[in-house]
């Protein structure tokens, strides 16, 4: 895309927090409730003489992630440190990686407006956090609790060019350590974190503009906004003649705006050498087959299945990937049901509008799978007709009752008796005689509806609708 005969250049630095129980290098716990400085120790707040130790599941979640981005893993990589100062962060450097990362040369395809689009990852490499400051007018409160949370920092090519594909990009991202299970993703208490490192240049230039860094956005829809807002900023700068400042700048959502934060340093500036407390991270052959091995079917892989063996829609299979457990749920649905297109249809519309209703996610679902692979198994064979599945539907939302039991207790059997069904239709035949008039004399339209209708008030919704249809059509000649 291009804005006023320039072009976007962007690329993301997505700090995914690892799902370890404890920190990186010390045995605290990460659970995010715990009170203000509850989870610290003179390891994670910098405290001379403590020592780092390196927290093994770190290594295991960062490897898992690199092999799922298509990433090589290093054999060996190395713990530096990054010097600055900064209140949140006491001992006055971060311990990262900088020349030797876990994890590089990768790379992600999505799609954006139907078009698939490959973005490379540059490298991940794991760190720690910083604490975090809480901004009070005059004064400043810390709270150290993040300080050693796990870090896989994932940075990307600057292969995006519209904000639209930054967003994918991030969202994709997400969507794949949730589907590990190495990141919950929680965008609201920090656990997917991205900085958007943005400039514009000429369309057709091959040179890259300077780059201003949006730190810290924590919603895909402020990605999308954020970038907007600093491509035009930096295109009107460059119009009037003002030169771009390498900086970093922060989102302000309500202001719908980037705002200086400070000066951008370079790499050279933070004087990176090897943390002297931590040996090298060695990673044999066989620790990678290992992890390799336990990699989860992902979310384009498993897309694309749904639509070769299931015969689903791209749609569908779109929709039912966006979580590894509604993905799950789909298919433990279609194996009790056996009808792949039905499982769907009922968990994309139903299903999904009741947990959107009652603001759940897919494992706080009152209905299980087996549940609603019975019921649609129930309509498949003719026991109850589409119509009472909504209610029994609805029955099990309430109750999560199986769909039998309620079909027995609510005496809601359809009915499949042509007998029956054709005395129903002999009742209302007779009971709408000017009507069948009008509908043979062809002085009415559109009338065999109404008939329908009122077969199925009649039967209270159970009547077999093939057979009322059926016998309606001889009766109507």
């Amino acid at each position: 895309m291009s804005s006023r005969g320039y072009e976007a250049v962007i690329g993301i630095e997505i700090h995914v927090q690892l799902s370890t129980k404890t920190k990186i290098f010390s045995s605290e716990s990460t659970a995010f409730e715990a009170g203000d400085n509850e989870n610290t120790s003179p390891v994670s707040v910098g405290m001379p003489g403590s020592l780092p130790v390196l927290n093994s599941k770190v290594v295991e979640y960062s490897i898992k992630t690199g092999l799922a981005l298509g990433c090589d893993i290093r054999r060996k990589s190395v713990f530096a440190r990054k010097n600055y100062f900064y209140p949140d962060l006491p001992k006055g450097y971060q311990i990262s990686q900088y020349d030797q990362p876990i994890c590089e040369n990768g790379s992600i395809t999505f799609k954006v407006d139907g078009k698939e689009k490959t973005v490379s990852i540059t490298r991940a490499h794991m760190e720690e956090d910083a604490g975090k400051s809480n901004h009070h007018g005059e004064y400043t409160l810390i709270n150290y609790n993040r300080s050693g949370i796990p870090l896989l920092e994932v940075v990307s090519g600057p292969d995006m060019r519209t904000p639209q594909e930054a967003a994918e990009y991030a969202r994709t991202i997400r969507q794949i350590v949730r589907y590990l299970d190495v990141c919950d993703g929680n965008l609201e208490e920090g656990s997917l974190r991205c900085d958007c490192n943005v400039s514009v240049r000429k369309e057709g230039a091959t040179q890259f503009g300077t780059k201003v860094e949006i730190k810290n956005i924590n919603s895909f829809r402020f990605v999308e906004k954020a970038i907007e807002y600093e491509i035009e900023r930096q295109i009107d700068c460059v119009e009037r003649g003002d030169k771009i400042i390498q900086e970093t700048r922060l989102w302000d959502p309500d202001k719908n705006r980037t705002f200086s934060m400070r000066a951008k340093e370079d790499a050279q500036d933070y004087r990176y050498f090897p943390d002297p407390d931590l040996q090298p991270v060695i990673v044999t052959d066989s620790i990678i087959e290992k992890y390799k091995k336990e990699l989860p079917e992902l979310p384009i892989a498993r897309a694309k299945r749904f639509q070769d063996e299931h015969a689903l829609p791209e749609l569908d299979a779109t929709v039912l990937t966006t979580e590894k457990d509604l993905a799950d749920f789909y298919e433990d649905t279609a194996k009790e049901s056996r009808n792949f297109k039905a499982s769907s249809n009922w968990i994309m519309t139903e299903l999904l509008r009741e947990l959107n209703s009652a603001n759940k996610n897919i494992k706080d679902s009152p209905i299980k799978p087996a549940q609603l692979g019975k019921m649609i198994a129930m309509i498949d064979k003719g026991t109850i007709s589409g119509k009472i599945a909504k209610t029994i539907f609805q029955e099990m939302w309430a109750s999560g009752n199986d769909p039998e039991v309620i079909m027995k207790d609510k005496g809601l059997v359809q009915i499949s008796d042509p007998a029956a069904i054709e005395k129903l239709v002999d009742e209302v035949l007779a009971a709408n005689a000017q009507t069948v008039e009008d509908h043979k004399s062809g002085k009415k339209k559109n009338l065999f509806g109404f008939f329908v209708g009122a077969v199925m008030k009649a039967s209270k919704g159970q009547a077999n609708p093939d057979l009322v249809n059926k016998i309606l059509l001889e009766k109507l000649k």
